[in-house]
């Protein structure tokens, strides 16, 4: 079974599986079409994330990449607020080592193999409302750069749903690794004319940049939830927030979709996030104490913080609303994998790298300017990424779910809604990601200060939930139901006993699910 955030995406996928491949086989060639067809939400300039099982174990993946060596923290302060976009917001990419590694690692087919449907969408295929919707919003983003505007905007307009969207040097380039693998883009002729493109827009990611790019993979962090097993991507992804957030919400009697419960899972996220921002960065450059966050004493101390009132305990800042694809595989022989990948906000920097048709990523933009944070920009340092995801076992150790959701820090707020719907609300998979869901953020809002939260409700709440948030003092806001600018999750189960697989795909967005 395959479940993706676009149906030509699931069809490769579902192809692979067909053809004998096993699950790790199918998420790359869904990634790499998710890679053309999605363009505004991931690529090949962008970073990849994924937690594992296969007969040799759990795992986690760890595919982002550095900032520039050449950067400097004075030159993105001078930049002010056009730090988050252009030139000076790219970091190395990653997801392309992390496609090759995962193959090497844990594959059964070729790059060259499983990248063909990817070369054939980019040649062209037809284009979605949804991805119209993105493209006519960042119309002005795409105009600022003629490599991007070529591609996205062509004759210099907004296409209509249903045109062909063509991208013939996105298909050359895959082309490229097919016949000369990732060294071509870190290494070889594609890793030049990247790093010379940006050279001549005032870039400071080069060649020697992307030389040193390696995907990690590592034992995954975890937790237990009542009575299940909960993996996670370890740092500098911020998995650690949905284990933290459940072991806080355990020490609670949840009744789901009341107003209670909402105000729990709500407090509990936002003292994750608190932690997140207080203790997470890069393990090169120091420790981060994720096995004190991660245990249950740190847990039973964080829920006695909670009251019957919110809270504006969150540092102030942004959160991240950048978007995203995630995707998760079951195979026949229940290897598993929970993958997402980004180029981190919509079409990332909104540079498209000269004749590569790379849309690169504005990752360098997460970074805190505060020499005082464990998040402040360095050359060279990796920054703590939104990108999560994850599996779960049940309580006699088997691994039965992969799950995940694009939306930056949207991600860990949904995948706890979730998770709490299949362990406290023993729904099945549709039926959780069907329910109403909610986000807390700060700054959000006419006349809100930096650290005050705004809790957006989904209308299905009704208006005596809402009410009674507003009572436990959350400045609540109702909004449309299903939109796409909602959770875009993908769930897949397995029956530890029959071995029969269920999957559910969110509404709010255009994914699909395909098994035989």
């Amino acid at each position: 079974m395959v479940a993706t955030g676009h149906p030509l995406a699931s069809s490769a996928g579902l192809a692979v599986l067909r053809a004998g491949g096993n699950a790790v086989d199918a998420a790359v060639a869904a990634g790499l079409v998710s890679a053309v067809v999605l363009p505004e939400m991931c690529g090949l300039g962008g970073d990849l994330f994924a937690v594992l099982h296969d007969p040799t174990g759990t795992h986690s993946v760890q595919g982002s990449g550095i900032a520039p060596r050449s950067l400097t923290i004075d030159q993105l302060r001078a930049a002010g607020s056009a730090r988050s976009r252009g030139p000076l917001s790219v970091t190395v990419p990653g997801m392309v080592d992390a496609y090759f590694t995962l193959l090497a690692r844990f594959g059964t087919r070729s790059f060259a193999d499983l990248v063909e449907p990817a070369i054939e969408y980019a040649e062209g295929h037809p284009i979605t409302p949804e991805r119209i919707v993105y493209i006519d919003r960042f119309a002005s983003l795409l105009r600022e750069y003629p490599s991007s505007a070529a591609v996205f905007l062509p004759d210099g307009r907004v296409p209509l749903p249903g045109e062909v969207l063509r991208q013939p040097d996105l298909a050359s380039t895959l082309r490229l690794l097919a016949s000369g693998g990732r060294d071509e883009f870190y290494r070889g002729e594609l890793a030049e004319r990247i790093g010379a493109f940006m050279a001549s827009i005032g870039g400071a990611l080069s060649a020697d940049d992307l030389v040193t790019q390696a995907t990690e993979v590592t034992a995954p962090i975890s937790t237990t939830y009542r009575g299940h097993t909960v993996y996670e991507t370890c740092l500098p992804s911020q998995g650690q927030i949905v284990l933290e957030a459940l072991n806080i919400l355990e020490s609670f009697d949840l009744s789901l979709g009341s107003a209670e419960a909402v105000h729990l899972q709500v407090e509990a996220v936002k003292l994750a996030f608190a932690d997140r921002h207080a203790y997470a960065k890069d393990p090169a450059f120091g420790p981060s104490p994720v096995d004190e966050l991660l245990s249950k004493d740190w847990a039973a101390r964080r829920a006695a913080a909670i009251g019957l009132k919110a809270s504006d305990d969150l540092p102030p800042g942004e959160f991240d609303r950048g978007d995203t694809s995630y995707l998760c595989v079951i195979d026949g022989n229940g290897t598993m994998v929970s993958l997402i990948q980004s180029v981190a906000a919509n079409f990332g920097s909104g540079i498209v790298a000269g004749d590569t048709g790379v849309v690169l990523n504005n990752r360098a933009s997460a970074f805190s300017l505060d020499d005082n944070h464990p998040n402040v920009f360095a050359p060279g340092k990796k920054t703590v990424h939104t990108l999560n995801a994850y599996l779960v076992a049940d309580p006699s150790g088997t691994p039965v779910l992969v799950g995940g959701t694009p939306g930056g820090d949207r991600q860990p707020q949904w995948n706890v809604q979730f998770l709490t719907g299949l362990i406290d609300g023993g729904w099945d998979v549709q039926q959780t990601l069907e329910q109403p869901t909610w986000i807390s953020s700060v700054g959000s809002g006419s006349g809100r200060t930096a650290n005050e939260f705004t809790l957006d409700l989904e209308a299905r709440f009704g208006p005596s939930v809402a009410s009674a948030l507003e009572e436990r003092g959350h400045r609540v806001t109702v909004g449309p139901d299903f939109t796409p600018e909602s959770s875009v999750a993908q769930l897949i189960a397995r029956d530890p006993t029959s071995g029969v697989l269920a999957g559910g795909t969110d509404p709010r967005s255009e994914g699909a699910v395909l098994a035989f």
